[in-house]
């Protein structure tokens, strides 16, 4: 495919997003698989296209000289012209990729070109940063350089298995397959992957065990749980298993590491991951954790969130959030965490965490939890981490079950 015809492509998959009810992901998979004329290369070309445009929809929309709105939505074309102004494409590079000419997209009109290049820094934060118009209170409290990052592309992360490897020799697998990292931020065991990020998932090194693919932030967060040989663990919203393996390593091998989700099929993958990582963990279904109770010196809980800090991995979150889910996740949140501590034991922890930088969902609910549950007090300073820290956003934060 020619690189006008890719933009095609990705205007054509903009507009089908913006109708549809499924998730970009699922939009742009979908593609795929109705043009197998379009090789490998040109799908993570389309796809990249893609995911650019709807991380600055707003923002693109403004310099192309359109209006986006929750009520009118900016058509695709505009969103990609805009989105490749923003890249530093001048007129006379765009007048040739809109020629019109085989499958490119049709000619730039004289109106479309007249509206070229409205300046971003007179557009409203909420255009200048790109969000939705309603979530601005909930993010006056963040500086426009943590909002900022969520607008590019997030750098691929790796956490080493410390009990297969350290990061010197993980840092050597990887580059004799041909991928190059080093050691990131925010984690000991924390890679950064400067070269060679698509082979990570068929690499040897991760069939091995040697590493997982963790953001820093999230890697942070486990940390920050602080689990030790010996102790009874329970990852409470395990899912796929990747802070349930950082804790179980945390453990050194010395431990009860217990894994738990509300929906089961979550956990199948982890079965596999633990066995790779050379660890031993107990999955629990929604209604097996009776015997736990009051037993868990570590109860861990990566409740289900807006995501905000994660939205440069998961772009259409942002624009699929709505005052009504968040203010559902923020009841599932409060359940769920009281569910949780009566895993706890009388001394134990309960670590909250959330890949959010939305204080309702953060500050708000431990404040909440802590009010209904006096059994329990605040432990050490929370983890708040923006994408300025070099990860995604995350928080974190300690309440400790009181002695007797």
């Amino acid at each position: 495919m020619t690189p006008a015809a890719r933009i095609q492509a990705a205007i054509d998959i903009v507009d089908r997003w913006r109708s549809a009810a499924q998730g970009l992901d699922q939009i742009v998979a979908s593609w795929g698989r109705e043009n197998r004329y379009a090789g490998s290369g040109d799908r993570r070309a389309i796809a990249d296209l893609v995911y650019d445009a709807v991380r600055r929809l707003r923002s693109a929309a403004w310099v192309a000289g359109a209006e986006d709105t929750d009520h009118a939505p900016a058509a695709g074309r505009a969103v990609l012209l805009g989105s490749l102004v923003l890249d530093g494409l001048d007129r006379t590079a765009l007048a040739a990729l809109f020629s019109g000419e085989g499958y490119a997209p049709a000619p730039l009109a004289a109106a479309e070109t007249a509206r070229l290049g409205r300046p971003l820094d007179a557009a409203p934060r909420p255009v200048r940063l790109d969000f939705p118009n309603w979530l601005a209170p909930h993010l006056a409290p963040l500086p426009d350089d943590a909002l900022a990052p969520m607008r590019e592309r997030a750098a691929v992360f790796l956490r080493v298995n410390l009990l297969r490897a350290d990061r010197e020799a993980a840092i050597a697998a990887l580059a004799g397959e041909g991928i190059g990292a080093e050691p990131g931020p925010l984690a000991p065991a924390c890679l950064r992957v400067l070269s060679g990020a698509r082979h990570v998932a068929q690499s040897r090194a991760l069939r091995e065990g040697l590493v997982e693919v963790q953001d820093a932030a999230s890697q942070a967060a486990a940390d920050y749980a602080r689990a030790r040989p010996g102790e009874t663990v329970l990852d409470y919203c395990a899912g796929a298993g990747g802070k349930t393996l950082a804790l179980a390593a945390a453990m050194r091998g010395a431990g009860r590491m217990h894994a738990h989700d509300i929906a089961p099929q979550r956990l199948e993958h982890l079965v596999e991951r633990a066995r790779r990582a050379g660890v031993e963990v107990r999955l629990h279904g929604a209604d097996e954790l009776q015997p736990l109770a009051g037993r868990c010196d570590l109860v861990f809980v990566d409740a289900p969130c807006s995501g905000s800090g994660t939205w440069r991995r998961q772009p259409d979150a942002k624009w699929r959030l709505s005052p009504q889910t968040l203010a559902a996740h923020t009841q599932s949140q409060d359940a769920i965490l009281a569910a949780a501590a009566a895993a706890v034991r009388p001394g134990g922890r309960l670590v909250y965490a959330t890949c959010s930088m939305l204080a309702l969902e953060n500050e708000h609910r431990m404040r909440r939890f802590l009010a209904a549950h006096p059994a329990f007090r605040p432990g050490r300073q929370p983890l708040r981490l923006t994408p300025i820290d070099g990860g995604d956003g995350f928080f974190a934060c300690e309440l400790v079950r009181k002695p007797g």
